[in-house]
């Protein structure tokens, strides 16, 4: 949904003092927008309603909302819709969240532990996005970081006197594999020592644990790691966390479900922009790295935010916590504005939940 500028901003007062009848409408103009994502009349909604109310009252009352910034008019004589502000209001103080039904709960449940015994926490990340996208028909997505992983085993083959190729492997089955320099005139002792001081201090040690320890010890003894074994060390920790974007994985899944939800060509352009968003990864991590802050799930609706400025998505997201509360990832879903937000959000933040349960097991 494009916002206009012409849309006058109303004061959260004023937006709290809706008397029960302008709340009324308003709710059925926004139900039917997550609905059907069309217009809604003054005489549709007149039928609508519990109460009798003539569909020019109902014009008046549209006319206030219109007016405090809660709806708008897409075309002339249409019907009406609810602006960014007006679904920002509807979310934040008229919608109420349910708990999760025991048959997607149980669902969930069973495909991402499934996936987490059979083929490590990797698969089920990739598991988990691919299934919140098939039960709320937007696009899964998955940011973790690289660094938290737990170390299982670090290895350095020479590839030339001046490079190295430095295999790690987590306990959750990734593996990465990195081409590092190495300091001129390293001997292959070096390479052997570096990987044998990692493997023993730093197994089932996240990297950024391992790099603090790293620091730790050097202050206190430099005994341990010789002159020239320490910047190898220091190479192979880095080539795998990485900085920026090097230290991210971000899993999107689902796309297509995107398209399938258009019913008009602007919808089509909306995709085709959303499509354009996905493709920049750094301003997803970005967006997803703000849902990380603070505890509970995040919803984020259209202009609100840099990435769906111009396609008109909203997104919904919950950080993952490791069994240190650690903050490890964001899990979410980006749909349309006319998301299903009372269904998908405690299903974001019940998912949430159990991955960063099984974070503490892999």
């Amino acid at each position: 949904m494009t916002e206009r500028s012409d849309i006058p901003r109303a004061e959260p007062g004023a937006l709290a003092n809706l008397n029960s009848r302008s709340r009324e409408i308003f709710r059925r103009i926004v139900d039917s927008y997550l609905i059907t994502g069309e217009p809604v009349g003054s005489r549709h909604l007149s039928r609508l309603l519990p109460i009798s109310l003539s569909p020019a009252s109902v014009r008046n009352v549209m006319q206030d909302l219109e007016e405090l910034g809660l709806i708008y008019a897409p075309h002339t004589s249409a019907g009406r819709l609810p602006t960014e502000q007006g679904l920002r209001f509807f979310v934040d103080a008229m919608l109420e969240f349910g708990e999760l039904p025991l048959a997607e709960r149980t669902r969930i449940d069973s495909q991402v532990r499934a996936a987490a015994q059979g083929r490590g926490f990797g698969e089920a990340l990739a598991e988990t996005t691919s299934l919140l996208s098939d039960l709320t028909r937007g696009a899964g997505v998955v940011l973790t970081t690289k660094e938290n992983a737990r170390l299982k085993h670090i290895e350095f083959v020479r590839l030339d006197p001046r490079k190295a190729l430095a295999v790690m492997v987590a306990e959750d089955g990734a593996i990465e594999n990195r081409v590092i320099d190495l300091p001129a005139g390293m001997p292959a002792s070096a390479l052997i020592e570096a990987g044998n001081y990692l493997n023993a201090h730093f197994r089932g040690r996240n990297l950024a644990d391992a790099r603090l320890e790293i620091e730790r010890a050097r202050r206190e003894s430099q005994n341990e790691l010789d002159s020239l074994a320490a910047p190898l060390v220091d190479a192979g920790l880095a080539s795998w966390a990485g900085v920026d974007e090097a230290r991210q994985q971000l899993i999107v899944r689902g796309q297509g479900n995107l398209i399938g939800d258009s019913h008009a060509e602007a919808d089509l352009e909306r995709i085709r922009l959303l499509f354009a968003d996905l493709e920049t990864k750094t301003d997803v991590i970005d967006l997803l790295h703000r849902a990380e802050r603070g505890e509970g799930v995040k919803i984020f609706i259209g202009s609100e935010n840099k990435l769906f400025s111009l396609s008109g998505s909203s997104m919904i997201a919950a950080p993952l916590r490791d069994r240190d509360r650690n903050i490890a990832g964001v899990l979410g879903v980006i749909g349309p504005t006319r998301l299903n937000y009372a269904r998908i959000v405690p299903m974001v933040e019940y998912t949430a939940q159990l991955l960063g349960d099984l974070m503490g097991k892999h």
